[in-house]
């Protein structure tokens, strides 16, 4: 009976991709999710065809935010995220995975993928999934502290080429060398220290079909230095179509370091990134060249004695970034104070305050509050 309704809700789901329906999907969803979970804090679903295991997992993050800029809208709340996750094993070799996600009103596919396990050293997955560049993107949305990567602000257009807040994680979003995209991902533990992923992808991101003949290329190494200690190198290059001079490619590159790792009392991560701006063209058609560097830290301290709550978290980020690096007072530093307030698993409550200031001219803040449910 519960295999016959999933089924329903799913085809009705993506078959008609209505808000209202995917809306109803979810709710059945959700109330088969609460039959089948075990009361544990953190537990998953499981269903069992005799064929297929299936995981189910999910997250809602509802977000307040507002903003000093002058002309915007002063202050809203959003459901920022409420997404379903599918974990689909076969066997030991054929596992699959599928995120649909129906948050800020509309519905979007995150990670939908094939994966075939040949060794712990080979993995082959096939589908649309993150790419793999830079260690900010590739944490969950479940696990970063600042709510927003890019630390946007309402009425903010200052970084030349991608616009908003100039940020680590705006470049690259933008410049379309992070974030999701359709491919093949190949990757794996060579050794108990070194682990690497390279794809090959449309370059265009999620949902988009290839508006070209060339394709992207990006490659990650991490290294376990020492404990806990993770070094990490990235290289992407991305294709992008110039109508003056047909298919073009830009390149970026750079390292980071994390110490300590999700849940553990001190975490940290850093790097830094150059490349190749390719929606800041010169007179001549040549993009420009960008430059950032970014640090996010937090400190977990116990709650003791509650019911509720199990820790309090402080945390900051600074992130630097330049989107021209022949161009006078082009980039500004994001500066976010933030604090969690965390209860079981991954659920919490996240405040930050992010602050813009540019080479030239004022700076901006916005506030920002979240919850972060998670099953």
């Amino acid at each position: 009976m519960y295999e016959r309704f999933l089924s329903k809700a799913c085809f009705r789901t993506f078959d008609k991709m209505s808000m209202k329906t995917a809306l109803v999907a979810v709710h059945r969803l959700g109330a088969l999710v609460a039959l089948l979970a075990p009361n544990a804090a953190g537990a998953q679903a499981q269903l069992d065809s005799g064929a297929v295991e299936i995981t189910l997992t999910g997250r809602v993050h509802m977000q307040y935010r507002t903003t000093s800029v002058d002309g915007t809208r002063s202050s809203e709340f959003l459901l920022r995220r409420a997404r379903l996750t599918a974990q689909i094993k076969v066997n030991d070799f054929i596992e699959g995975f599928i995120q649909p996600d129906f948050g800020e009103g509309k519905f979007s596919l995150k990670d939908a993928y094939l994966r075939l396990n040949f060794d712990p050293a080979l993995r082959l997955s096939f589908g649309q999934f993150k790419r793999p560049f830079g260690i900010f993107e590739l944490y969950s949305s479940t696990q970063i502290l600042t709510i927003e990567r890019t630390g946007e602000i309402d009425g903010v257009d200052a970084c030349a080429g991608p616009g908003g807040v100039c940020s680590w994680s705006r470049l690259t979003e933008a410049l379309q060398y992070s974030d999701r995209d359709i491919g093949i991902l190949v990757d794996g533990r060579a050794t108990d220290e070194l682990e690497y992923r390279f794809s090959i992808t449309n370059g265009t991101g999620a949902d988009e079909r290839d508006e070209n003949g060339t394709k992207s290329y990006t490659a990650r190494v991490v290294v376990q230095a020492a404990s806990h200690v993770r070094l990490g190198a990235n290289v992407g290059v991305h294709d992008y179509f110039d109508s003056t001079t047909d298919d073009e490619y830009a390149v970026a590159y750079g390292g980071d370091i994390e110490i300590g790792r999700y849940g553990d009392e001190f975490h940290l991560q850093a790097g830094f990134l150059t490349g190749q701006n390719w929606l800041n063209l010169d007179p001549t058609g040549d993009p420009s060249t960008f430059l950032t560097a970014q640090g996010v830290a937090s400190y977990r301290i116990p709650i003791t004695g509650s019911s509720h709550f199990t820790a309090v978290e402080p945390l900051a980020r600074l992130s630097w970034a330049d989107p021209d690096t022949d161009a006078a007072s082009a980039g500004g530093w994001l500066l976010t104070p933030g604090i969690a307030l965390r209860m079981a698993g991954r659920n919490m409550l996240v405040a930050n305050v992010d602050v813009w200031s540019p080479g030239a001219g004022d700076f901006e803040w916005s506030f920002k509050f979240q919850s972060f449910l998670h099953f």
